[in-house]
């Protein structure tokens, strides 16, 4: 049984009522003071701590998104890592490879000319060699006759660290979004490629070029719009693509908008922070090179650099969220800028959470539609 499986939790949840119901049942033959007794309550309460405490993970991983399998929960996945080939050329599947084909909406029919599509793809980075699962959702009007010839803004749609690229489907529900949006007349139509900003699991590269590893920044700023523009019909003109993120996500959203202004019109992120950290996950990012590290720091390169023009979103919350402070400070750094532009979204109270990140989504979508293509 799968890590996210309903199944797995239900096993886990039953065991754990088992385990209670039998301490109770127990624990009056378990009284005396005999080592066995001793020995049988602890291992009975321990049994049903450790029953519990698996419980709320798998449910919480359910709601979260942080693991998608056990490989993934040990350090030990494997099937969507980072392919080195060295030798010459490319690989003869293309950059892009379509594994399978999904609808936006969980019940009816799949008409994707009226509810749109979603692609579950495989691509691989024809410079950096780096290869990652996406999910690529295709709005209505990509498959509907009158709109045959037109190409479509798209939009980079990043999760957090570890985070699962499903989860922006089924957890936060971005293409859902979408759709409902641009029915309401709210956003226009866009096509959306949503992953994880770890495409070297486990470890978290904070979207960087590491030196002697993987590539990252690269793969996202130049690999990932080449392959997707290739395979899909998204307009190649500059200011047609945006980047949505949350938490590291919304770092990595953040730093490709102002590193890469002519590839990213907008760039928003949701509970971002501004700094890459350095700890166990990331390992030594930039070797020492002070350079590197520099650019990576959001704050050093609003001061030090020419601010980009690109535009820039910005969410926190005034109670639960750790970036409510610096947010307010980096609105003030990038307004100091001359063509950097910057917009907010601030909410009373939330977490940093997925329940926070949905009442986010719908407006920071519409936000985005509005600074892509011809506006």
């Amino acid at each position: 049984m799968g890590l996210t499986s309903n199944n797995t939790l239900a096993v886990a949840v039953l065991a754990a009522l088992l385990l209670f119901g039998g301490t109770v049942w127990l624990w009056p033959r378990l009284a005396r003071r005999s080592w066995r007794a001793v020995g049988g309550r602890v291992g009975l309460l321990l049994a049903t701590q450790v029953a519990l405490f698996v419980s709320v993970g798998l449910a919480a991983n359910q709601a979260f998104g942080f693991y998608a399998s056990w490989a993934d929960l040990f350090g030990r996945e494997t099937g969507q890592g980072v392919v080195v080939d060295h030798t010459a050329g490319v690989t003869s599947g293309g950059p892009v490879r379509v594994i399978d084909t999904g609808r936006v909406r969980g019940r009816g029919g799949f008409r994707p000319s009226s509810d749109g599509q979603i692609d579950e793809v495989d691509l691989v980075g024809r410079t950096t060699r780096i290869a990652t699962r996406a999910y690529v959702y295709l709005p209505p009007e990509y498959f509907q006759p009158r709109y045959r010839t037109r190409t479509f803004p798209a939009a980079v749609v990043l999760t957090g660290y570890p985070g699962t690229a499903r989860a922006l489907v089924d957890k936060l529900h971005y293409p859902r979004t979408a759709l409902e949006l641009a029915r309401d007349g709210r956003m226009r139509p866009m096509i959306l490629v949503m992953l994880r900003p770890t495409v070297a699991p486990p470890r978290d590269t904070e979207c960087a070029d590491i030196p002697g590893g993987p590539q990252t920044e690269s793969f996202f700023a130049k690999d990932l719009p080449d392959a997707v523009t290739t395979h899909y019909r998204v307009d190649r003109k500059p200011g047609n693509w945006g980047i949505i993120g949350d938490s590291t996500g919304g770092y990595c959203a953040l730093k490709l908008a102002l590193h890469h202004p002519g590839v990213y019109a907008a760039g928003a992120g949701l509970s971002a922070y501004y700094k890459a950290p350095v700890d166990p996950t990331t390992g030594d990012l930039f070797h020492g090179d002070k350079g590197l590290r520099d650019r990576a720091n959001l704050w050093w390169y609003l001061t030090h650099m020419p601010g980009p023009d690109t535009s820039l979103l910005v969410t926190s919350s005034k109670v639960g969220e750790p970036n409510y402070k610096d947010t307010l400070k980096f609105i003030e750094r990038v307004k100091d800028t001359k063509r950097t532009r910057i917009s907010s979204i601030i909410l009373e109270s939330g977490g940093h959470n997925f329940n926070t990140w949905r009442r986010e989504i719908p407006a920071t979508l519409q936000w985005i539609s509005g600074r892509l293509g011809d506006r």
